[in-house]
């Protein structure tokens, strides 16, 4: 029976540190399936999830902590626990003059309607004709049962409307945004 492993790493970047956690993984009898990882102010950080067999997991862990230079927390759970839920996915997506607050109001009117990110993505970036500093979020929003997208998209919009940014909310299977 297989297990999931979910690995969170920090460590001064450097070439070859996601070659160093492919081979242990590989080694150790465990299998890449998901990541995101990215350099941020001269670190690595990755999340990672590797399937492994539940007679190697505890070894291929012991091999990933052996590694030198890596912080590295590992939580274990079961592979069928990766099922996805009910409900809707959502994607989600602003554009605006960067301030703070942003991503804590946007996730306070998340958390209220009990959704669920299961992705999400920032960056900050000049604007290609004021060159005022902008912000840019991408996320997959994961719906309780009951919570009708529409509801969610006119809360998202108040706050739009509020900051005065480009926001868009729709089905991921709806090919739009």
């Amino acid at each position: 029976m297989s297990i999931h492993l979910v690995l969170t790493v920090i460590a001064a970047d450097r070439p070859g540190l996601v070659s160093l956690l492919s081979d242990t993984i590989t080694a150790g009898g465990g299998n890449w399936l998901d990541a995101r990882m990215a350099s941020l102010a001269g670190q690595f950080a990755g999340i990672l999830l590797v399937s492994v067999s539940e007679e190697r997991a505890d070894a291929l862990v012991e091999s990933l902590q052996a590694l030198q230079g890596l912080r590295l927390v590992v939580e274990k759970s079961a592979a069928d626990a990766a099922a996805a839920t009910a409900g809707t996915t959502l994607r989600l997506e602003l554009l605006g003059q960067d301030r703070p607050g942003i991503v804590r109001d946007i996730s306070r009117v998340l958390a209220e309607q009990q959704v669920s990110i299961t992705d999400f993505e920032t960056e900050r970036t000049s604007g290609s004709f004021s060159g005022e500093a902008m912000f840019k979020a991408r996320a997959l929003l994961q719906l309780p049962p009951g919570l009708d997208d529409h509801t969610l998209r006119q809360a998202l919009e108040a706050l739009a409307n509020e900051w005065m940014v480009d926001l868009s909310a729709a089905p991921t299977g709806s090919g739009a945004a």
